[in-house]
């Protein structure tokens, strides 16, 4: 799919099986930061990643979820991708979900090839968000995707993320998002 200058299309990947997740919610707001940028968005969700079904390289025959997925990782101009930190590291769900873009492989445009990808990490505990962090980074230049400099950490356990209106309780939180997001359509909107 070409690009379009005017309204780049950027889709965020992330989440939990829990819908309303910390990481979903995050997502959603880098999302929303795109669409004021001028982009159109996707969302990939928690739940509707769930519904993949765990990698096999021997399975050929994807389910409409793969396929969904698949096909809005090839039209994506930019990628937004948002996971808990379990353990140091990106959750299982999330895991799965960028194995699954195995299946690109042979399109035109294979896993994350020239396109920017934003990472958000919301982990108790801030050594867990950096480590998750470098992980995330990796599987991402592994797909051959450009990690933006800038990545976003999250942990709410040193202090609330979102007010009763769901809008950040920080501006600094919503100044990072702003800033991730602003590097991915930097790179999705340039000639």
């Amino acid at each position: 799919m070409p690009k379009s200058k005017a309204s780049p299309f950027i889709i965020g990947i992330g989440g939990t099986t829990r819908p309303g997740s910390t990481s979903e919610r995050t997502l959603i707001k880098a999302l929303e930061a795109a669409e004021r940028l001028g982009a159109r968005t996707k969302l990939f969700s928690g739940p509707f990643l769930a519904k993949l079904p765990i990698y096999d390289p021997a399975v050929s025959d994807p389910v409409p979820e793969v396929e969904e997925l698949l096909e809005g990782v090839q039209a994506a101009d930019g990628v937004l991708i948002a996971t808990p930190g379990y353990h140091g590291s990106v959750s299982g769900l999330i895991k799965n979900a960028l194995d699954t873009l195995e299946g690109t492989r042979k399109g035109g445009r294979p896993y994350f090839q020239d396109r920017a990808v934003g990472c958000i990490v919301v982990a108790d505990g801030w050594q867990a968000g950096g480590t998750t962090l470098s992980s995330l980074r990796t599987v991402i230049h592994a797909l051959r995707g450009w990690p933006t400099p800038f990545g976003v950490t999250f942990n709410p356990s040193a202090g609330r993320l979102y007010d009763d209106a769901g809008g950040f309780c920080e501006e600094r939180d919503a100044q990072q998002i702003e800033m991730m997001v602003g590097q991915v359509m930097g790179f999705a909107t340039r000639p």
